[in-house]
């Protein structure tokens, strides 16, 4: 079967159905989304970030809790000795291994997290990922479900970094705002397809499908660092994952990276 003439599965975890999820017109007027049952399941996580007086803080919170949580900190002995991490599957470890690749290991759990909560197929992992009964395919699904990185509750922490970011936008980032102006650097259309019918374009508006995960970056000047192609696009802030600010350490600061769900996108192109 021919992965580009079905976008996604049926079901997914968020209460829309993924055609119109996965579709340009989701982006152009989106709607809130929720993955079910997370703030039901930690609803103590969401009552102590309401308490909280800055992003800062919450931040704080946040990664607290995670700690405790999953066990991503361990203690040697003795209560002065400082916190060890532990060579666990962890969201932070996952930002990581994306940031240094998003074709890596770590990038085919976040794609395979993103397929499971959103019904989004992936559309490249290494390569172009066209059948479901081929060998790219088979080696993302192999990635994807590596034991080394499914021992720690690994897409429960990435629907708790996504709740975490939709909470963040709404109170301290982007209150009342639907969409955010992102930038995507490129040298080719490998891996963003261009929809069927358009000509490959040196400038103007088209439409591309984009990865079921794709990073883009808030900064025109960090685009044009990846790429002669600069792809414009509105996107919803319901399909950010993570942004540059989200927490105070991480992988991905130097590029003021943004993680979002992908799909169907109108975007404008510009060449250098």
């Amino acid at each position: 079967m021919n992965i580009a003439a079905q976008r996604g599965h049926s079901s997914n975890l968020v209460g829309m159905p993924t055609g119109l999820l996965a579709s340009a017109a989701f982006n152009d007027d989106p709607l809130p989304l929720h993955i079910r049952g997370v703030h039901e399941s930690h609803a103590r996580l969401f009552g102590l970030l309401g308490t909280a007086k800055s992003h800062g803080e919450a931040a704080k919170v946040f990664q607290d809790y995670m700690d405790e949580t999953f066990g991503l900190l361990q203690h040697n002995a003795g209560a002065a000795a400082p916190p060890v991490r532990r060579f666990r599957a962890s969201y932070l470890r996952l930002l990581k291994g994306w940031g240094y690749d998003s074709n890596s290991r770590e990038g085919a759990v976040l794609k395979g997290w993103a397929e499971s909560r959103f019904g989004l197929f992936p559309t490249f992992h290494k390569t172009a990922l066209t059948r479901f009964a081929s060998t790219a395919w088979s080696r993302y699904v192999e990635e994807k479900m590596a034991s080394r990185f499914h021992n720690n509750s690994i897409y429960t922490q990435l629907d708790l970094l996504y709740e975490f970011c939709q909470w963040a936008l709404a109170r301290w980032f982007r209150p009342g705002q639907h969409q955010v102006r992102l930038y995507r650097g490129v040298n080719d259309f490998s891996e963003d397809s261009l929809l069927q019918g358009q000509a490959h374009p040196r400038s103007g508006p088209v439409r591309v499908r984009l990865n079921n995960v794709v990073s883009f970056t808030a900064h025109r000047s960090i685009a044009c660092e990846f790429g002669d192609y600069i792809l414009e696009a509105l996107v919803p802030t319901a399909k950010i994952l993570f942004f540059n600010d989200l927490l105070p350490h991480h992988a991905l600061k130097g590029e003021a990276e943004y993680l979002a769900i992908g799909g169907d996108y109108r975007v404008m192109v510009s060449y250098l």
